[in-house]
């Protein structure tokens, strides 16, 4: 479903630059501690890269989006999380100490922006704005299914984006896949089988029924689907 138009969404964007990161010019040096690196692609609005950001504060986390509305929503919604301060009832963002940014960025100090830089860019060529090797954990929630004919090499989990994986990824590191669409999930687990370089570890057609269930983090789109009776298929596999 796509989102609605965000109202003064440039404005916005603007204010929380300083949680974003370019992907042609992107530097371990935007987080102010060198840990290891994550990424997302397809942060959606956020629920699922605050929570673990949260919960595993030892890694630094990159979140792709490529949607500026969504990714929006989502920097914000972080910042929310990071005690940053909130909009304001005209659309501005307004700082813990009362400062409003109306439309101009924010510096925020380095010390208080946390784990996790937006990164608006299109995943299909994501290999390119890394070096090799540069990731323990690659994540892809709910990603489109592109089921009409002819659309398939768009799906996050086609060989073809396997193999930007690969390169990102470092010996050992894993890809972890969530849909609740099941013919996307046979594609997917089809596609992860015939590329040699990656060992499924786990294979789940109803995660939250499963033995990973406890640790799972969902996403908004998950919750909705699940209280619905939608069964979550999700599958990880490591680098070898």
């Amino acid at each position: 479903m796509r989102m609605r138009k965000k109202r003064r969404c440039a404005e916005r964007m603007t204010a929380l630059s300083a949680l974003f990161t370019d992907a042609d010019n992107f530097s371990q040096d935007v987080f102010s501690e060198n840990l290891p690196l994550r990424m997302e692609i397809g942060c959606g609005k956020g629920d699922f890269i605050c929570a673990l950001s949260k919960k595993e504060p030892q890694y630094n986390y990159i979140a792709v989006e490529k949607v500026e509305d969504v990714a929006v929503v989502a920097a914000e919604k972080y910042a929310r999380t990071r005690g940053l301060g909130d909009l304001d009832g005209h659309g501005a963002w307004k700082a813990p100490d009362g400062s409003v940014y109306n439309g101009v960025r924010w510096e925020i100090p380095a010390e208080m922006r946390g784990n996790v830089r937006f990164m608006r860019c299109d995943a299909s060529h994501i290999s390119e704005y890394f070096p090799e090797g540069s990731f323990d954990a690659i994540y892809a929630n709910f990603s489109d299914p592109w089921p009409k004919k002819g659309y398939q090499n768009r799906r996050l989990t086609h060989p073809d984006f396997l193999k930007q994986y690969i390169y990102l990824l470092k010996s050992g590191g894993k890809f972890v896949f969530k849909t609740d669409n099941r013919d996307l999930f046979d594609f997917s687990l089809e596609s992860l089988q015939g590329e040699s370089a990656f060992e499924i570890t786990f294979v789940s057609r109803d995660l939250h029924k499963s033995e990973r269930a406890a640790e799972n983090i969902m996403t908004e789109y998950e919750r909705n689907f699940s209280e619905k009776g939608v069964p979550i298929n999700c599958v990880e596999a490591h680098k070898k």
